[in-house]
């Protein structure tokens, strides 16, 4: 059962919607995004470039600007060394196509997940050097790589590193990489005002900063076009979409339904995107997925090679490729999701606060987005291991109230390495430990069973009365919706089912008519677990109004739901929908 919470934050809403001249409900989803000052308001509905902030803010840009300057100018070798999930694929092929533009030798190299691991290696390293590069440059990594900044400097290498990831803290001790200039705003003595950028976007700003000391033709539109990639590493890695983020995303998705891109104009193509309803829901769990693919199944320069691509055939033949590591890709994390559940639910362990579940044959790759699926299934912290070469590998994610990197710390001494944040980590270990890791982590948990109860936030109570077309136009302004800015959740009670059909090509869905308490019908769809929803019923009302309702016939049945309002247009015409996102 789901606990459900109305935000009811209190403020002057009349002197908003007088000063930005809006309706009571934007104002009140706005102040429940903790915004109240009007100047706050007024930059938030209005995203505006020139309310991004100063590259040259950021410590050490005047310095990286100067060296690749000096080193294009030398013609001295410059290699760029990424990373293999899409941010670190845009920021290597933004940085890549940069600088060939402006004249420098300059080539690139991504890690191999399962052979490298993530960023960069003494192994990498030791190939720049017998490659007789001069210069390595890294992006979406690089800012824990002390020992290989290191070595590099050791061998006479220039190093400058570009990530957005945080610093390694020994105590009270900030230890950074011997580098020759280091950019990432969470440098402690760096000013840059807004510290939630990708390693894209950081890359972004390295090359608006290096762009402004050429001359070049067309330069402003280029890089306006980069902010078009720059927005699917933003949303891709899961930034959260204010300040710049919303920007970035804002103008990037308007962008990129007019992409001169040909390998993005083809996977758009491949996965039947129409590019004028491209949104964040397409970068996020269409797009982003096929470019992580070929870094999960195969190797993430199939992505870069996509990006990069001039030829149309090519850029469509590439695009067939990932889009069809997609499809392998998404059936194996069914298919182990399945076998995960199964495991949990005739087991016990279904009775621990902190799943640990060991699937032998899975692909390492995939075991971050199975614990994710695991834990949205039971709402616990799910930690996903699987075999790999010489150890056992796995992934971990994590529920608000548990800090994940913090509790998997605790049991240190039982893991081979682990690294991570509150929400997500990744840990190695021996075979032997993968009990002991369970009963550490369950033996010394700090959940309750309350703390497993999952929260649903609502916005408004709002009565079906206040939907209107001009009030979900209106609400279009809050967009793009994503982490940091969630769509606004609205909900209804006493609701009676008029009528209720099960669609969709899987029976994935059920199409509802209802009607509030004063006699208003809406028409409302549910996209989830169609069974459940059914033996919710049968268990609330019996068996036999759970059966008339499934079979369309009418029912005592009423409803609560929380739901999102959007407008349906079919062959012309025009009709409001309900987009109901949780039930009771």
């Amino acid at each position: 059962m789901e606990y459900w919470v109305i935000k009811n934050k209190k403020a002057d809403f009349k002197k908003i919607m007088e000063q930005c001249k809006i309706s009571e409900v934007l104002a009140r989803c706005l102040v429940n995004k903790g915004l109240e000052d009007s100047e706050d308001i007024e930059a938030f509905l209005n995203p505006n470039m020139d309310k991004m902030h100063d590259a040259m803010l950021m410590k050490d840009m005047e310095k990286s600007c100067s060296i690749l300057k000096e080193k294009i100018n030398n013609h001295q070798k410059i290699r760029i060394i990424g990373d293999y999930d899409v941010d670190g694929v845009v920021s290597t092929y933004m940085l890549y196509r940069t600088l060939r533009l402006l004249g420098a030798e300059v080539d690139y190299e991504i890690p191999d997940r399962i052979k490298d691991g993530y960023g960069i290696n003494i192994n990498m390293v030791e190939a720049a050097y017998k490659d007789g590069v001069d210069t390595i440059l890294t992006c979406d990594n690089g800012i824990v790589a002390l020992e290989q900044a290191s070595l590099a400097k050791k061998y006479g290498m220039t190093v400058i590193i570009t990530d957005h990831h945080s610093l390694v803290q020994l105590e009270d001790e900030i230890l950074l990489p011997e580098a020759d200039a280091i950019i990432n705003p969470k440098q402690p003595d760096c000013t840059y005002p807004f510290k939630g950028l990708c390693g894209a976007a950081i890359a972004y700003k390295l090359i608006v900063a290096l762009l402004d000391r050429y001359e070049c033709q067309d330069k402003e539109d280029y890089k306006i076009e980069l902010l078009s990639y720059t927005a699917i590493a933003t949303v891709c890695d899961v930034m959260d979409l204010v300040d710049e983020n919303r920007i970035i995303v804002k103008y990037g998705l308007s962008l990129l339904k007019r992409t001169k891109n040909k390998g993005l104009s083809a996977l758009m193509d491949a996965a039947g995107i129409e590019k004028e309803q491209l949104n964040v829901f397409h970068l996020g769990f269409v797009i982003g997925p096929c470019l992580n693919a070929s870094g999960r199944l195969d190797t993430a320069k199939k992505g870069l090679e996509l990006l990069l691509s001039e030829n149309e055939n090519e850029a469509v033949e590439l695009a067939a490729g990932v889009r069809s590591l997609n499809d392998v890709r998404k059936d194996m994390t069914l298919d182990n999701v399945d076998k995960a559940i199964k495991l949990i639910e005739n087991s016990p362990l279904k009775d621990d606060k902190v799943l640990v579940v060991y699937l032998k044959d899975c692909h390492e790759s995939l075991a971050g987005i199975i614990a994710g699926r695991v834990k949205e299934r039971f709402h616990k912290p799910t930690v996903v291991l699987t075999d790999a070469e010489d150890c056992i590998k796995g992934s971990a994610r994590s529920i608000e109230q548990y800090n994940m990197i913090e509790e998997l710390s605790k049991c240190r001494d039982l893991m081979l390495k682990v690294g991570g944040h509150p929400m997500a980590a990744g840990l190695s270990l021996f075979p032997e430990n993968i009990e002991v890791l369970r009963k550490c982590l369950n033996d010394n948990t700090i959940l309750t069973d309350e703390m497993l109860v999952p929260k649903v936030t609502i916005d408004i109570h709002l009565p079906f009365g206040y939907i209107t077309e001009a009030l979900i136009e209106e609400l279009k302004i809050l967009e793009p919706f994503g982490k940091g800015n969630e769509k606004p959740l609205f909900a209804e009670k006493d609701l009676k089912i008029k009528s209720a059909f099960i669609i969709g090509k899987n029976s994935s869905g059920i199409k509802f008519r209802l009607e509030d308490q004063y006699g208003c019908e809406m028409e409302a769809l549910y996209f989830g677990d169609v069974n459940q929803f059914f033996s919710y019923i049968s268990d609330a009302y019996g068996v036999e109004e759970a059966d008339k309702l499934r079979t369309g016939r009418g029912s005592k049945i009423r409803l609560m739901i929380t739901y999102f309002p959007r407008i349906n247009e079919y062959n012309g015409f025009k009709s409001i929908q309900l987009m109901i996102q949780n039930y009771r």
